[in-house]
């Protein structure tokens, strides 16, 4: 099965991408992820992708499907996958040819976002979790973001699920509704 997570930073995308893939027996593959580490390289891009992480804002779309569709050619993504941060942009959306199953959104809303990512802050866990940064990021995932929901609620391929709830209820609700 193949599987997109949306929902804003701090939304629980990474932990129940994990559990799915535990669970579901297809490997998760997050975007944010891959753009951490070709930040890392010292060449021209990896300083751009680098600045463009940190200040909270997005790698343009031609960039990211073809990195994106590059890495699901691999033969472990071949039976399926749980992907999470992509698409970000109806362009997006509109110009991944990979297929996908379900979408689900991981609906939290800013201040509890805000909440849980306020202890990343403190903790330093990335260069990129800066209080504006993360800021930005749910600024661009409502003005930029949510009509891929709706791109994806057309084709009857999204699914809500309550991500204020605890992680074991939305695991519950996520396979509920990936049965039906």
């Amino acid at each position: 099965m193949k599987v997109i997570l949306i929902g804003i930073q701090g939304s629980g995308k990474s932990t129940q991408g994990n559990i799915l893939s535990q669970k579901m027996g297809v490997p998760y593959l997050s975007s944010g992820h891959i753009f951490r580490e070709m930040s890392k390289d010292k060449s021209p891009w990896g300083r751009y992708v680098k600045e463009t992480l940190n200040a909270g804002y997005l790698i343009p779309d031609d960039k990211t499907i073809s990195i994106i569709e590059e890495y699901l050619q691999r033969v472990e993504y071949q039976k399926g996958y749980i992907l999470d941060g992509f698409p970000r942009t109806l362009n997006q959306a509109q110009a991944f040819t990979n297929g996908v199953d379900k979408v689900i959104y991981l609906k939290v809303s800013d201040k509890e976002a805000l909440w849980r990512l306020s202890g990343r802050i403190e903790e330093g866990v990335r260069e990129d979790n800066t209080l504006q940064a993360i800021r930005q990021r749910i600024k661009l995932f409502h003005d930029v973001t949510e009509p891929v929901l709706g791109f994806y609620r057309e084709k009857g391929r999204l699914i809500e699920v309550d991500g204020e709830k605890p992680i074991s209820e939305v695991t519950t609700e996520i396979f509920s509704d990936l049965s039906k």
